[in-house]
């Protein structure tokens, strides 16, 4: 007998102009699987377990049927779109959902009828007893304003913004989960590769050794059970203290053990999340990859670089297509009230930055300006989900226009005791608000703040404490309200330092 993929059900979105994937298990190697979509029809055989069916590509369409038969079996799902299918991987600020959204009650109420459709992977790690059974039971969702509740905010923004432009019906599937590190989301084989990727990974291994898996399990489950009681404790402090802080709530709840011992069933260890949800979505035909993660990865930042680049060779590799495009969403300003700036977020900014200058077919959707003090998830997506679009615009579809990308860093020279900073785009620069953020530094290294000039995508940068300045940074920090610098178009100016 075989079986389809849960990505498969009625009301699906298939991508649109490229060969579609449609495959699944069986049990009797050699077994033929046919799949038929509209007047195409495809066959495969089943092969160590699985079979995959390549359809012919095909234009945007509406109202399609799908059915897949094999010997006594046969099923048919109807309401099938072929459009574009964007993957929304990450962490909290990329599941952040859309009706706790500054704009999301708009949307829920307005946008009946919109052509975006949301595909949830379920939220459990492999080896949960009853894993089989959730993944299996889901399905796409069309748009309603009860279902649209829970979709990504990010993801339905950018969404609805490239149905409305091209046309065609947009195909979202949700594939992220709150607090995770880049490593939960990649294989062993990809974080044995390079001693810098190990950071997390050697800890889940030393954390796994010698135990059997009936020990790992009882370790784990003794957390779940430690934390759930600590969690209760934790809500009842901040809903009954006027003043809370961290250090009392510590002392009032004992200790926080989160996120657990790195064990299997735990999902925030490395390569948990891939084995459970990246591998099944994969090999679904997607248009690419949109990602906003970073925040969990702060205490390892100097590796980061690293971890995000291996990231996308991993997941293009198993879709097999190293150019299949990735779209990153910088971190924007954040720090919690009781933190010390580390400037451990500035690094994971600069990293990301880095990524898409040297990987190819990647864009940069620049958010310095979309974060809150104190809060690490910022309740207004629609700057984000719109950048986003902007670079798909640009990336995938090569309809670029002036707003497509944020300005960045291109270049300095040190003339005189100033510093001229040049950056990329061709549109002017605005200043707007207070004149703030930069700060230049001479051989000694030791920053102090500087005044700055604008002409057109020109920055002089000056300090009276600074007569011979050797070094240029701006917004180096993990959290301010002032962004001072914009182009026209009113995307802001990426952080740098040089």
């Amino acid at each position: 007998m075989i079986k389809i993929s849960p990505m498969f059900s009625s009301s699906m979105v298939l991508q649109r102009f490229k060969a579609i994937s449609v495959f699944g298990t069986g049990d009797t190697d050699g077994e033929k699987v046919t799949v038929t979509l509209g007047d195409n029809t495809a066959f495969s055989r089943v092969h160590d377990g699985k079979w995959q069916v390549k359809l012919p590509a095909l234009p945007a369409a509406e109202g399609l049927e799908m059915t897949v038969t094999a010997e006594g079996f046969s099923r048919t799902f109807t309401d099938v779109a072929v459009g574009e299918v964007w993957l929304a991987g990450g962490q909290s600020n990329m599941e952040y959902e859309l009706q706790n959204c500054t704009t999301g009650k708009e949307h829920l109420e307005n946008d009946a009828g919109v052509k975006v459709r949301f595909y949830y992977t379920q939220k459990i790690v492999r080896g949960e007893a009853d894993y089989e059974k959730t993944v299996t039971n889901n399905g796409w969702q069309l748009f309603d304003s009860e279902k649209a509740k829970c979709w990504s905010a990010v993801g339905y923004i950018f969404g609805k913004k490239l149905s409305e432009k091209l046309g065609c019906t947009v195909g979202i599937i949700g594939c992220n989960w709150g607090g995770t590190k880049a490593s939960h989301w990649m294989s062993d084989e990809s974080l044995e590769k390079d001693k810098d990727m190990r950071f997390d990974y050697d800890k889940y291994l030393a954390a796994m050794e010698g135990k059997t898996e009936e020990e790992m399990t009882r370790e784990y489950r003794e957390y779940q059970e430690y934390n759930d009681a600590w969690y209760k404790r934790n809500v009842e402090y901040y809903a009954n203290t006027p003043d809370p802080s961290w250090d009392e709530c510590l002392k009032v709840c004992g200790e926080c053990k989160y996120p657990g011992p790195p064990l299997p069933l735990n999902p925030f260890s490395p390569t948990a999340l891939y084995k459970s949800m990246i591998k099944v979505v994969c090999p679904y035909t997607l248009a690419g990859f949109m990602y906003y993660q970073g925040e969990s990865d702060d205490d390892n930042p100097q590796n980061y670089y690293k971890l995000l680049r291996g990231l996308i060779d991993l997941w293009r590799t198993d879709w097999g297509d190293n150019e299949l495009p990735f779209l990153i969403v910088q971190l924007p300003m954040h720090r919690y009230s009781g933190d010390e700036d580390r400037k451990n977020w500035c690094i994971i900014r600069e990293a990301q930055e880095k990524v898409y200058r040297t990987v190819k077919n990647t864009g940069l959707a620049v958010a310095i300006d979309c974060g809150e003090f104190n809060e690490i998830h910022p309740h207004d997506k629609e700057p984000v989900g719109d950048r986003l679009f902007r670079q798909a615009m640009k990336v995938v579809y090569h309809e670029p226009s002036p707003g497509s990308d944020a300005p960045l860093f291109a270049g300095m020279i040190r003339e005189g005791g100033s510093i001229k900073v040049f950056t990329t785009g061709q549109s002017a620069l605005e200043i707007r608000g207070e004149k703030s953020g930069f700060e230049i530094a001479g051989a000694d290294e030791v920053y102090r703040p500087a005044d700055f000039e604008v002409g057109g995508n020109v920055i002089t940068v000056s300090s009276p404490d600074v007569p011979e300045p050797e070094h240029v940074r701006y917004l180096w920090t993990n959290y301010t309200d002032k962004i001072p610098i914009y182009s026209s178009e009113g995307l802001p100016l990426a952080p740098f330092r040089a």
